[in-house]
């Protein structure tokens, strides 16, 4: 069994313990043992990364566009063993993960290029003979904690953009899944980028976030995961002036008006709830359909979900992986229970499974006749469980979708331009789409939500750089 240790300095240092990496499509399945840091360890992480700061933020950003171009190319073409290993690490099928370090590749090769056109402004004064400079400068060493479902694009869309404005980075992974970061982490110590701007450190969140976050040397930190932690972590950062970005949960909308195609409908709707295990933060488990469409998009919902096959993420044909861990899969179907008993009708699924091998399976499953003010419509379940909500009109379909917490991504199926163009402007989301899945973006535009969904600056594109830089404004007496 190989063991798998944190990188800081440039260097791999194991930690006082290792915990192994487990399938969950095959429990017996041991992907590797990795190692367990601590305080410590986090400790020289900053240490190394404050060293290797000064030189990397004033350095040749050519040197950086190279580098990351470097990373980009090789995770490309090692996709397919990325994808593999993500797929058998996390539980998302083959083709997810491959399409995951595609993307992964495509995010590092974007920031190459935005190296070179960090922009400034060169402004006239109010006072006579002087010059204005408006500039853009690293923050410094950030802290990037990242979360177990998207284990090597979560991690690309932060490293990236971190490195290409001349920060040093410190990365947490999820502990869950720390393979897919770890090969990426082999890969940019190998693209000439100097030891200690990158450094890699595993363990418990509890252990190494928590330090992370507390730490004098971190200038900033990123983090997606829960509400609770990510609203933990704002407290402590504002409080020590460090410079926050959240990305938290989310209640997504998928709104179906009479006048949609039903077809396209139920697949983006199927899409949207159930692929990726409905382990996606952007996933819609609130389906809202006006009444006219209703009852022909229930039945259209089934019989499209008989066709879905759970399986061994690695296996050809599965549609539907397993659930991420033995946890995660308690507090799926402690919520199908929920919907039970708050007096949801289970239309579909909801079952666990028993496959050739051992895992954490169940079937997806679809509530109907379910009420906004459900459990099960209010609380993320972060899980294949989705439930319809019936809706008189557009306008209450409107109001439904609002009517949460959260406000990351909504979706609205429909042929009526008025009411496409309507929702686009009037849904409290920070992502909108029109005919098409709510999971599922793109690597050059902003990410990010409203609400308790998102905090502080965008993630991804060239909107990256508002939180990984600060402005800098400098006078000049000609």
């Amino acid at each position: 069994m190989q063991n798998f240790d944190n990188l800081i300095a440039g260097e791999w240092r194991a930690g006082a313990s290792y915990s192994p990496n487990v399938n969950p499509s095959n429990l017996a399945d041991v992907l590797g043992q990795y190692t367990q840091g601590d305080a410590a360890h986090v400790d020289a992480a900053v240490a190394a990364a404050t060293a290797a700061f000064p030189a990397w933020a004033t350095g040749s950003i050519q040197a950086r566009s190279d580098a990351l171009d470097k990373i980009g190319n090789e995770i490309l073409a090692r996709k397919e063993e990325l994808g593999t290993l993500l797929a058998r690490e996390e539980g998302k099928t083959k083709a997810e993960g491959i399409g995951e370090a595609t993307r992964a590749g495509q995010i590092f090769k974007f920031f190459a290029g935005e190296c070179l056109r960090l922009s400034g402004e060169v402004l006239p004064s109010v006072r006579p003979n002087i010059g204005v400079e408006i500039t853009r400068e690293p923050v410094g060493v950030v802290g990037l904690i990242t979360p177990w479902n998207f284990p090597i694009a979560i991690p690309a869309w932060k490293i990236a953009p971190a490195l290409a404005f001349g920060n040093c980075v410190v990365l947490k992974p999820a502990d869950l899944v720390p393979g897919s970061a770890w090969a990426l982490s082999e890969i940019i110590s190998r693209s000439g980028i100097p030891a200690g701007v990158f450094n890699l450190v595993m363990g418990r969140g509890s252990v190494i976030g928590e330090a992370l976050v507390k730490h004098p040397g971190i200038h900033a930190i990123s983090f997606t995961g829960s509400v609770g932690v990510g609203r933990n972590i704002a407290i402590q950062c504002v409080t020590n002036h460090k410079k926050v970005q959240l990305e938290m949960g989310g209640k997504n909308p998928q709104v179906i008006l009479d006048d949609a195609d039903l077809a396209q409908a139920v697949e983006l709707s199927v899409q949207s709830a159930f692929y990726s295990t409905g382990q996606r933060c952007t996933a819609s488990s609130r389906l809202i359909v006006t009444e006219g469409i209703y009852p022909k998009f229930i039945e259209a919902m089934k019989t499209r979900m008989a066709k879905i096959k759970v399986g061994d993420a690695l296996a050809q044909g599965t549609d539907v992986g397993p659930v991420s861990s033995k946890s995660q899969l308690d507090q799926d179907m402690e919520y199908v229970a929920i919907g039970k008993n708050e007096g949801a009708t289970l239309a579909a699924g909801g079952e666990l499974l028993k496959l050739e091998t051992d895992g954490y399976y169940m079937s997806p499953a679809l509530f109907s006749e379910s009420a906004a003010a459900m459990r099960i419509n209010k609380e993320e379940v972060f899980g294949p469980v989705a439930s319809v909500i019936r809706v008189k009109n557009y306008e209450e379909a409107l109001a439904t979708a609002n009517d949460t917490e959260f406000g990351l991504s909504a979706g609205i199926a429909t042929t009526s331009l008025k009411y496409a163009t309507h929702f686009k402007r009037h849904s409290q989301a920070g992502m909108v789409m029109v005919n098409l899945p709510t999971a599922g973006v793109d690597y050059h535009v902003p990410f990010g939500g409203r609400k308790g969904s998102s905090y502080g600056p965008r993630e991804q594109g060239k909107y990256a750089q508002e939180f990984f830089t600060t402005v800098k404004t400098a006078y000049t007496l000609a």
